[in-house]
């Protein structure tokens, strides 16, 4: 198979959004030839270059996300005509609510149809948006950019005219043209891979299916190939675009007007995306969860869990126990989600039930807010711990440390993991918990707030308490100190679950399933030309079918041209044309 596979701040990039199980499975399945579409995030994320890639990695196109130049195209009278028209009826979708009915997204809408109290029909209001984008996207292709248009006042005043519409959303009404101003902005940066040339028969159009590694802008170049040349759509979900952009549109981000119409936008793209995506692959029922209530088919849904790298933890996980009986760690990446306040009173009540307990702290700090919460911790727990002594000649020392990987005391991730008897998880906010996949690998005895996809992967293999319950918290803890016993017997549980749910294996033997899976119901219905026009026999030998590199590696083509914008060095490989066949053309 051709896989075009879709990332966006991710994959190949070396600083990227989820590169090493992508990375992971580009490698596992290398019967299947790879093109990849990546769209950056930011010029420094451009500068730190991109992971090695492997040989059945036959192109990459690139483009920015995160800047976009005046694309120069003058729009004739019909053109802009067609534009005001399509952004037009965006526009007047986003103005009658979020895309997810009966939802209480920010801005407190509740989907229900316009001020008037009218009840706005879900399926027509999701046929005009997929209308209106995907009118924009084919005028694109006929004028040869879109970035001007939406860039230009009468993106601003069509906007406008929405909001101040008969039966608007009272929340849309109230905007005021600095928030017209920051939603068209918005929608500018989000609707660029519109504007890009990837969809010809050079391009995706010549894939056998699209896999977007994640929804929203990354699975927009999945619904425009699907559009224009029926190729199937995969997209994979371990963190759902949609919930994260309702967590940082808090009230101190933006005007409730702005939050409001953003909302309804995403929530119009995240249901787009799924009603046409072929297979849809949450990393857990979480994800699924959400999905779900986005409109996703739940025949369509199929649950895979992210793939983790077990080697690295095998020789703690199969050793015997050597921690020590009477130490709790922590790790993780430091910041106010993770709540390491409550870890800290939780541990104070340890210490009242078990003196002799420590609590390791392992883990650096995620950008300046992480820094300062590093410091109110560590403030906190000299409060709650002054250094201690055993005599009066002797040293105090206080029984919580703050530590970071590569340190004396941790110099790498396992021995972290191998210095307690006992993982703590304290988050208020987890989607996969990747540090409690790594801590079961270990075959350590757990225990976790009961937030994200905790539950769905501890399994029974651990204890779960609610999450901002330091009492709880501390009661748990106790359990599992005081009985190395059940500590043994849960650990060893724990190893097995992780084995046999979230290795790098199980990850790629099931995308390899789902990926013959949609090819085996979508049909190929492209041959391949040759200079000519002609058709070009045995272009795609029987060989081709069989697993292995029987026809030798292609020459990797890296190509970042299109838009002024994506511009870069291009290096054109010879086009692949593909014309439609017969319906019943089915795969060799």
């Amino acid at each position: 198979m051709r896989i075009g596979l879709l990332t966006e701040g991710g994959y190949p990039y070396v600083s990227g959004d989820a590169r090493l199980w992508c990375d992971r499975l580009v490698r596992g399945l290398g019967q299947h030839e790879f093109d990849l579409y990546a769209l950056s995030r930011s010029r420094r994320q451009e500068d730190e270059g991109w992971l090695p890639l492997p040989p059945h990695v036959s192109r990459v196109r690139t483009a920015p996300l995160w800047t976009a130049e005046e694309d120069g195209v003058g729009y004739g009278r019909r053109a802009r005509r067609r534009f005001a028209e399509c952004y037009g009826e965006l526009a007047g979708v986003l103005c009658a609510g979020p895309g997810i009915a009966g939802s209480a997204g920010p801005g407190g809408l509740d989907g229900s149809g316009g001020a008037d109290g009218s009840a706005a029909d879900p399926g027509h209001l999701a046929d005009r948006f997929g209308g209106a984008l995907y009118g924009l996207a084919e005028l694109a292709r006929d004028e040869g950019g879109l970035v001007g248009a939406l860039r230009s006042d009468t993106a601003v005043r069509t906007l406008e005219h929405a909001c101040r519409a008969p039966g608007a959303l009272g929340t849309a009404r109230d905007a005021r043209v600095p928030d017209l101003l920051a939603v068209a902005a918005h929608l500018e940066r989000t609707l660029r891979p519109l504007s890009l040339d990837w969809y010809g028969d050079d391009g995706l159009g010549a894939a056998d299916l699209c896999h977007a590694t994640a929804g929203g802008p990354a699975a927009l170049p999945g619904l425009l190939a699907r559009h224009f040349s029926d190729v199937p759509l995969l997209v994979t979900e371990y963190g759902v675009q949609l919930r994260s952009h309702y967590l940082a549109s808090g009230p101190d981000a933006a005007t409730p007007a702005v939050r409001a119409l953003l909302a309804a936008f995403h929530g119009r793209l995240a249901a787009e995306v799924y009603a046409r995506a072929a297979i849809i692959t949450p990393g857990n029922a979480h994800a699924r969860r959400w999905q779900e209530r986005c409109g996703a088919d739940r025949a369509r849904i199929r649950t895979v869990h992210p793939g983790m790298e077990a080697s690295r933890f095998a020789e703690v996980g199969e050793a015997p126990d050597r921690a020590d009986p009477d130490t709790l760690v922590w790790v993780g990446r430091i910041e106010p989600s993770k709540d390491l306040v409550s870890l800290l009173h939780a541990f104070a009540e340890v210490r009242k039930e078990e003196p002799k307990a420590r609590l390791r702290v392992v883990g650096a700090p995620a950008g300046a807010e992480g820094e300062a919460y590093l410091g109110h911790c560590k403030a906190l727990a000299a409060q709650l711990f002054p250094d201690e002594a055993e005599g009066v000649h002797a040293v105090g020392d206080n029984p919580v440390a703050f530590e970071e990987i590569g340190g004396p005391e941790a110099p790498t991730l396992t021995d972290a993991y191998a210095s307690g008897a006992v993982v703590v998880l304290s988050s208020v906010v987890e989607g996969f918990p990747v540090g409690l996949v790594e801590a079961m690998f270990c075959a350590r005895a757990t225990v976790s707030t009961d937030v994200g996809a905790v539950v769905e992967v501890i399994g029974g293999t651990g204890l779960v308490v609610p999450p901002r319950n330091p009492r709880a918290l501390a009661e748990a803890c106790v359990a599992l100190l005081r009985d190395p016993e059940r500590r043994e017997r849960l650990g060893a549980a724990a190893r097995a679950r992780a084995l046999e749910l979230f290795t790098v294996e199980q990850n790629i033997a099931a995308f390899h399933g789902i990926y013959l899976e949609i090819v085996s119901h979508c049909p190929v219905r492209r041959v391949v030309l040759d200079e000519a026009g002609e058709p070009l026999p045995f272009a795609a030998p029987a060989e081709a079918h069989v697993p292995g590199r029987w026809t030798g590696p292609t020459a990797r083509v890296v190509d970042r041209d299109g838009p002024g914008w994506a511009l870069g060095a291009p290096l054109r490989p010879t086009p692949v044309r593909a014309i439609p066949l017969a319906a019943t053309e089915g795969v060799l």
